[in-house]
């Protein structure tokens, strides 16, 4: 683990909503150049290589299936070495990737710089890192927390990708890529330096809470935030609730992330223009952000694992307005519902912190991307193949309600594990269930 030891600023801000603000522009600034950008490179890519749709979005599918497979050594790296250190080298790589990019003239060395430089990095650093570390300073406060920190993501989007676009349009798509990239050198070098991995290394504990006892702190904690001994990841790989969360987190990424990415062809089959798509597609986005961080709040107050089965249980209700929606303030009423779909992001990956602490989050949540991922890999191909036979997305949308009831299940039956019995450690059971 990264040590640190440096003294705790003086102030009446606790240095965990600093590490909160740097994340976020981590997030932000991320989401906005990676994630939302991809999507505004895609044409002029397409079009210089002379390469089709397919091919340029085979590269995206295979980013996704690389995050799955590299997520578990990702994030033993995070826990080993630090989320500053990690993400410091990791932004330096991504930012020469996208210089690498700009200079990019076939398809081959397009796939090589983007899978082989920029995505590994990313996918290596970023998200595992901003995530680790922010489970790490927070117990009572950890479902807001984190909810700022992701809601980033989206505001990012909002906000960098039109201006990439600006770039493109203006510049070229190929100095606007360098420029990306030093733009992520310049912001999130100097942001890194605030992610200290935990407040123990800089003399504080969790949430800026006085030093006191574990039973005063379980007394006062809700049962979502009672916290349990570090799991190690074989002990957590041996609970079913692990295994549930894997499960439940598949189903929940992998619809929204296939509705997202056939957002505005599922408007224009419903029969909206695609700029009027794509404005609630950005109107979704911005809705989210108050979404993520109101349901992170609540979710320090109530359980998440029950916020997270209504979440679920909403999602089926949306599409469900969405397939019978036949005029535009139908749809509007369902992109209003399914923003709140959108915003559960940050209680999953709360639940991950409550259930297995802190020690191995960034493993343990590397392993989870194994199982999870795959459902973001598979379900929009399988999207675009029935669309493609039916020129319809009933059917779609009808399999999409039924995951979400499997969801729904899913983080109904979910159970807090029991705390593993072991050497030190039963002593600290007795005192969490009293």
């Amino acid at each position: 683990m990264e040590s640190d030891t440096a003294q705790p600023p003086r102030g009446k801000i606790f240095y965990g909503w600093w590490v909160v603000a740097a994340s976020a522009v981590v997030n932000a600034c991320g989401g906005g150049v990676y994630f939302y950008g991809f999507s505004v490179f895609f044409l002029p890519i397409k079009a210089a290589l002379d390469i089709s749709s397919a091919a340029t979005s085979l590269v995206f599918s295979l980013s996704r299936a690389e995050g799955a497979v590299e997520g578990p050594i990702a994030g033993y790296l995070i826990d080993r070495y630090g989320p500053r250190r990690i993400l410091s080298i990791g932004v330096v790589v991504v930012a020469i990737g996208y210089v690498m990019l700009s200079q990019v003239t076939t398809f081959w060395w397009f796939m090589i710089v983007y899978l082989g430089v920029i995505t590994i990095a990313f996918n290596g650093s970023f998200a595992g890192s901003t995530m680790a570390v922010v489970n790490n300073w927070f117990i009572r406060r950890k479902g807001l927390a984190m909810a700022i920190s992701i809601a980033a993501f989206s505001l990012g989007g909002a906000v960098i990708a039109p201006i990439l676009s600006l770039g493109i349009q203006h510049f070229g798509w190929r100095p606007t890529a360098a420029a990306a990239g030093i733009f992520l050198a310049v912001t999130i070098l100097p942001a890194a330096r605030y992610l200290h991995p935990n407040p123990e290394s800089m003399g504080l504990t969790p949430d800026g809470d006085p030093p006191e006892s574990l039973t005063d702190q379980a007394t006062r904690r809700t049962p979502s935030q009672v916290a349990s001994v570090d799991f190690t990841v074989r002990e957590a790989l041996r609970t079913k609730s692990y295994w549930m969360l894997a499960v439940g987190t598949m189903v929940r990424t992998g619809t929204l992330g296939t509705i997202i990415v056939h957002f505005v062809p599922m408007m224009v089959w419903k029969g909206i223009s695609e700029q009027n798509a794509a404005l609630m597609l950005g109107a979704m986005a911005f809705l989210s952000v108050p979404m993520r961080i109101g349901l992170g709040w609540l979710g320090d107050r109530w359980s998440r694992s029950k916020m997270l089965a209504g979440g679920m249980a909403l999602g089926g209700v949306s599409l469900f307005m969405f397939q019978s929606a036949n005029g535009l303030w139908q749809l509007w009423a369902f992109l209003c519902v399914f923003s709140v779909v959108e915003g559960l992001s940050a209680l999953n990956w709360a639940l991950v912190g409550d259930y297995f602490g802190r020690g191995r989050f960034a493993t343990l949540r590397g392993i989870l991307s194994l199982v999870y991922s795959w459902g973001m890999i598979v379900m929009p191909v399988v999207a675009g193949t029935l669309f493609d036979r039916t020129e319809s997305y009933r059917d779609v949308i009808w399999i999409f309600i039924g995951m979400y009831v499997v969801g729904t299940v899913v983080f109904t039956l979910i159970k807090r594990p029991r705390v593993p019995v072991r050497a030190g450690t039963v002593n600290q059971e007795a005192a969490i269930r009293t």
